[in-house]
């Protein structure tokens, strides 16, 4: 399918990843999408003082690492000071169960990447990143985009929120761990209002979109 044509070349990443090999792989697949800043952390400690020193733009996080791991690292990112607590977190695991593709999300982060990595899957979950940024929830247990990825019609409460924003494409290949569709990875149940501080999203640097291409 045409896929958006971005230009992401002032976009600056991090790789949080404890594997070289798997560093490389990603920062060869950044490369081939015209990211030209990239940074790498061998484990989530270092990545905590590169997202401080370096302002990355998004972050891209394993979630089994030493010292720090993925879960940790995205609780942080999330307590720090704005804007820093809302940047774009793509997690990248090998394990798919259900319940830790829900735990993932309920860390906060953004999207979930399931290893092995393919390069469209990847370039897009960073356009949707960018192109579909999602509200900010607050609650006593939890902050992080909004959960939802479909709106739940049989939930009429005072405190129901707005319709959900569809990602306007697949995520993923057919075969591979749906993350993105309403039969995937249930619907967070109740999560708290809207964070009337931030809406749409992390800021994200300007990327210039011209046609359509593919990857």
């Amino acid at each position: 399918m045409p896929l958006p044509n971005l230009d992401l070349s002032e976009l600056r990443v991090l790789i949080a990843e404890d594997n070289p090999y798997m560093r490389q792989i990603l920062r060869m697949m950044l490369i081939g999408y015209g990211v030209r800043t990239v940074f790498e952390a061998e484990d989530g400690a270092e990545a905590l003082e590169l997202v401080a020193s370096s302002a990355p733009d998004l972050v891209l996080t394993d979630w089994l690492m030493p010292i720090v791991n993925g879960a940790e690292l995205t609780r942080m990112i999330r307590q720090m000071p704005a804007p820093t607590c809302f940047l774009p977190i793509i997690a990248i695991t090998a394990h798919t169960e259900k319940r830790r593709i829900l735990a993932a999300r309920d860390s906060g982060i953004t999207e979930v990447m399931c290893k092995p990595v393919s390069a469209r899957g990847l370039y897009l979950r960073i356009a949707n990143c960018i192109l579909n940024p999602r509200d900010f929830v607050r609650s006593p247990s939890f902050f992080g985009p909004d959960r939802r990825r479909f709106q739940a019609p049989l939930h009429n409460g005072t405190e129901r929120r707005g319709t959900g924003i569809a990602d306007g494409y697949t995520l993923d290949e057919t075969g591979e761990l749906s993350q993105s569709q309403e039969n995937a990875a249930v619907a967070t149940g109740r999560a708290g209002a809207s964070d009337p501080s931030r809406r749409g999203g992390a800021p994200v640097r300007q990327v210039r979109t011209s046609g359509q291409g593919t990857v």
